[in-house]
């Protein structure tokens, strides 16, 4: 149980349901219990391994609705292995047993360390993406030396997979190359620049489009000020010319699950036709729309804004879902927690199975030394007899 209660406060943190979350809590108590229990059996210490990962595991299968093979069986091995060596450290069962146990402990770090899945690393091509924004994407707001340069942690994603390209006017489109735009809650744009954009759709190129009818990215900036995105999306002029009127408003913060099992969290979304992306062919372009700009604010989809690039610390898979959207590969989805009554109903059972196989172990060791007491005093007995012939 300590365990599992070891794991959780990450799994809160994150939303995900991750056997990796509890490998260290596991491999730490496996190898001081095997310390402690060196002289048991190895079917014993087996068993001891498996009654502290099944609770993990029943835990992450019934809260995410899935149980994914290699994080279940990466966990059972940081569990035995540390468990194994460190007995074998203190009593060595066979010949060169401690040099045996040296090499698991090795094989426990390196499943550590390269078990979970890495942080993103910079693609070797990396396509031109043009962004057109009014969000603080790339400058601080206010920062201690006034508004300055700096990258928001999805920008900071997506430079790992294109060459990004800001963009103050669309009519430089054109000149600078690009066949893919995100365009994220810009500020009002000039008819113009509306055509600018819907001839270099319908020329082949691919927007990614991001019109949040009810903003709420936190701003330190006054109502009024330029500097500051528009409360609502200032696109519907080009968006009605594409064929796309507005439809269903979600004003409540919601977490929506892909086809693919990708989790995005909105707030204040439209959804069209109920869905969360609507795509349509735009001449020879292609137009994918989202009815939420919110949604790449750090704050919905990143728990450690120091690890933008590492999915162990996402909270939803936005830019995931932002990457594949534009073309570039992504890692896979997580395995995320669905609904609280599942969370509930999963922590129950692993309480459940861990406490029945605490419980069961205790009866099996408790019937083991009846046995050997009785052994012991049949021994005696004998013994005192033929003292006495």
């Amino acid at each position: 149980m300590a365990v599992l209660l070891a794991g959780l406060w990450r799994a809160w943190q994150t939303g995900q349901a991750d056997p990796w979350d509890w490998s260290i809590a596991v491999a730490g108590l496996m190898a001081l219990i095997g310390f402690l229990l060196a002289n048991r059996t190895i079917v014993m210490l087996i068993s001891i391994a498996l009654g502290v990962v099944a609770p993990v595991l029943v835990f992450c299968a019934m809260a995410s609705g899935q149980l994914r093979l290699l994080p279940s069986l990466g966990l059972a091995l940081t569990a035995l292995l540390p468990l194994v060596a460190a007995a074998w450290l203190r009593h060595p069962p066979i010949l060169r047993g401690r040099m045996a146990a040296m090499g698991m402990i090795v094989a426990a770090g390196a499943i550590l360390y390269f078990g979970p899945p890495p942080s993103l690393a910079a693609a070797d091509a990396r396509p031109k993406l043009a962004v057109l924004t009014g969000l603080p994407l790339f400058w601080d707001e206010m920062s201690p030396a006034g508004t300055g340069p700096r990258d928001a942690p999805i920008i900071t994603v997506l430079r790992t997979r294109f060459t990004i390209l800001p963009l103050d006017d669309p009519r430089d489109l054109p000149g600078t190359g690009a066949r893919r735009l995100l365009i994220a809650q810009p500020r009002a744009l000039a008819p113009e620049q509306l055509v600018a954009i819907d001839t270099w759709v319908r020329a082949g190129g691919t927007a990614l489009v991001l019109a949040d009818p009810l903003l709420r990215w936190p701003s330190d900036l006054a109502l009024g000020d330029r500097r500051r995105a528009p409360t609502s999306s200032l696109l519907q002029p080009l968006l009605t010319h594409w064929g796309v009127a507005p439809d269903r408003f979600e004003s409540r913060e919601v977490r929506q699950f892909l086809a693919d099992d990708r989790l995005l969290t909105l707030s204040g979304a439209w959804l069209p036709h109920g869905r969360t992306m609507t795509a349509r062919t735009i001449g020879r372009g292609t137009l994918l729309l989202i009815g939420d700009a919110d949604l790449i604010d750090d704050r919905l989809w990143l728990a450690d804004p120091a690890q933008p690039l590492n999915p162990r610390s996402w909270i939803a898979d936005t830019p995931a879902a932002l990457l594949l959207w534009l073309g570039a590969a992504a890692p896979a989805p997580r395995s995320w927690m669905r609904t609280p009554a599942d969370v509930m109903l999963a922590l129950r059972w692993a309480i459940l199975v861990g406490t029945g196989w605490a419980m069961l172990g205790g009866a099996l060791l408790w019937a083991r030394f009846t046995d050997r007491d009785e052994e012991q005093k049949v021994k005696t007995s004998k013994g005192t007899r033929g003292k006495s012939v």
